[in-house]
């Protein structure tokens, strides 16, 4: 096939031949002029599969092609991309900072090169990742707002209960997490403040106790993160609250959404983001039956790529979006709100 034969060459002047690899050795910067793009497009088949066969297959090459594609790249680098043992592959570290980079490299040559040989067609939705709480008790008002003022900007939503950035090709992503440095553009939309949470009738029926023998009676609704102990967000809360509690009890959910429904329609505590649920507050079907309430550490955060903020589209979402949470990050303690609550 003619891929086979485009991957496969190698001109006598490619910087990856005999001639070009002492020039790249002795330079210290790697410059656009000896990019391997053959190769860095096998690696990253190769790092999306974890499979030689498998990338090989996805590009319709050898075996052989993708295997020396990838070692010149190696050589290029100086350093391995993969573990390779009878196991399998594996990245290195050098492998998983260049493979998000090179896909999401590739991801938009290959829609910048249809957007312009397709011109005059549509194009593609703007790929929103949102939390699954933030999305069902505050974002969906901010995205009816959002298309009220620009029906012509499609947008395709998604939701997951990961915390920190999510897995997958998306174009902006609002994610839970403690703060962090990475190489995406972030935006701090909210602050969590935690505190127990539950019904009036849960209440009604520990009157007197203190928090700490509330907690102790009460059961305990669990909000699980990725990857963290089960009762990691209440072990935090009574840590703050210098208070002795068993966390090992209770049911727990993954995401508060769940959790604090739960709670209004059932018995438990919750331990909850009292702005978030500001309104079943003032409405009475929650209760915070303690003014102990703790920052946890974790917030909202819009992660977006700079380079995509030339994007009209995706800069105007943002800023949409960061304006509408100003007044959850400015707004006095006293007189904090959910977003258009």
């Amino acid at each position: 096939m003619l891929l086979t034969h485009i991957i496969d060459a190698k001109p006598a002047h490619c910087p990856l031949g005999r001639k070009g690899d002492k020039a790249i050795a002795t330079n210290p910067l790697i410059n656009r002029r000896w990019l391997p793009l053959n190769a860095l497009r096998a690696f990253e088949a190769v790092g999306r599969h974890l499979s030689f066969t498998a990338g090989a297959q996805a590009l319709t090459v050898s075996q052989s092609a993708m295997s020396r594609h990838v070692s010149s790249l190696e050589d290029l680098l100086g350093k391995p991309l993969f573990d390779r043992s009878a196991s399998g592959l594996r990245l290195t570290p050098a492998g998983e900072v260049l493979l998000p980079v090179v896909a999401k490299c590739l991801d938009r040559l290959e829609e910048t090169l249809n957007t312009v040989r397709n011109r005059d067609s549509e194009s593609r939705p703007l790929r929103l990742h949102i939390p699954p709480s933030l999305l069902y008790q505050t974002a969906l008002p901010l995205l009816h707002g959002f298309r009220q003022l620009h029906p012509e900007i499609r947008i395709d939503v998604t939701t997951s209960n990961v915390t920190g950035t999510p897995q997958g090709n998306v174009d902006m992503a609002i994610v839970f997490d403690r703060p962090n440095v990475d190489d995406r553009v972030t935006d701090l939309l909210w602050m969590v403040r935690v505190a127990p949470l539950c019904s009036p009738a849960t209440l009604a029926a520990h009157p007197g106790k203190s928090l700490e023998g509330f907690l102790a009676s009460a059961e305990l609704l669990h909000v699980k993160l990725d990857n963290e102990p089960r009762g990691l967000l209440w072990s935090t809360y009574a840590d703050q609250q210098r208070i002795a509690l068993d966390t090992s009890g209770g049911l727990a959910f993954d995401t508060a959404f769940s959790a604090v429904r739960y709670a209004m329609a059932a018995t438990g505590v919750v331990l909850a983001d009292i702005d978030m649920f500001a309104d079943e507050i003032a409405a009475g079907n929650l209760v915070m039956p303690y003014a102990a309430i703790s920052a946890d550490g974790y917030g909202y955060y819009l992660k977006t790529h700079a380079e995509d903020l030339s994007d009209p589209t995706i800069y105007r979402l943002r800023e949409w979006i960061i304006r509408q949470f100003a007044p959850a990050t400015t707004a006095p303690d006293a007189q904090r709100m959910s977003p258009g609550g």
